[in-house]
This record gives structure tokens, C-alpha cells and sequence, in this order.
């Protein structure tokens, strides 16, 4: 599967997403992308260690504390980190996993859609809904 099919693939076929990183700091990508995911009727939840609501849905320190399933897994923490991200989105049985503009980690992308999730890396939903047209 190319990039633009799994960009597809995900934005039409997953209603939950975990959003890791989103706290109430207005000026973060996050924050914004989330808004964005929720006008376009996704279901976002917040993941943070601070556990804190944002934009009226309840936060979770981490993806195993979720008590429902999770079709998205949008990752907003350095590379560094992703990687561990992703591999907790496959342990939760996740359907896939999106890391944000300038977050790449092949490894994590090689294991990850190894283990049958849908992956894209180094892309924003919100650009590319736009991008991909109102077929979504």
C-alpha cells in the first residue's frame, strides 16, 4: 500500500483516535489537529501523563488505559519516542498508527505495519483531508 492509500484508508475507516500528546495547551499542534479530527466526527482521546479532558473528552495517561478500542493511534512526541508508541498502538490491537509532520521512525513503521496495522509517517490528517478531496 502507497502512502496516499494508507492516508485514505485511515481517514475513511477510523472513528476513534487516540491522540498521544494532546494536553489543553492551545498552542500545540495537537490541540488543533484534535479540534480539526472532532469537526470532521472523529471521536479524539487524549493522551498525556497528565491525563487532563480536552475538548470535553476524558484523558488517559497512556493507550493500555483506554477501556474501549482504539482505531487510530496519532502520535505527537519527538521520533525518539514514537517508536515505543507505536509498538503500545500494536499491543492495544490498534488498526493503525500516524505519525505527525516530522515524526519518522522506520523501524517503528517496519515492525508496526509487519504486525498489520496501516501506517503513515511525516503527515498531518488535517492537510491531508484537504489534500484528498471531500470524498472523505
Amino acid at each position: 500500500m502507497n502512502m496516499d492509500e494508507a492516508i485514505r484508508k485511515i481517514l475513511a475507516d477510523c472513528d476513534t483516535w487516540a491522540v498521544v500528546g494532546l494536553s489543553n495547551n492551545t498552542s500545540r499542534a495537537a490541540y488543533g489537529v484534535a479540534r480539526f479530527l472532532q469537526s470532521h466526527g472523529k471521536r479524539i482521546v487524549p493522551v498525556h501523563p497528565s491525563a487532563e479532558t480536552v475538548h470535553g473528552e476524558q484523558g488517559y495517561a497512556t493507550l493500555a488505559d483506554i477501556p474501549f478500542p482504539v482505531d487510530c493511534v496519532d502520535v505527537f512526541v519527538n521520533s525518539d519516542l514514537a517508536g515505543d508508541i507505536a509498538d503500545q498502538a500494536v499491543g492495544i490491537n490498534a488498526k493503525a498508527v500516524w505519525f505527525q509532520l516530522d515524526v519518522v521512525d522506520q523501524d517503528a513503521y517496519e515492525r508496526t505495519t509487519a504486525a498489520g496495522l496501516t501506517m503513515v509517517m511525516n503527515h498531518c490528517p488535517a492537510i491531508e483531508w484537504g489534500r484528498l478531496g471531500p470524498s472523505l
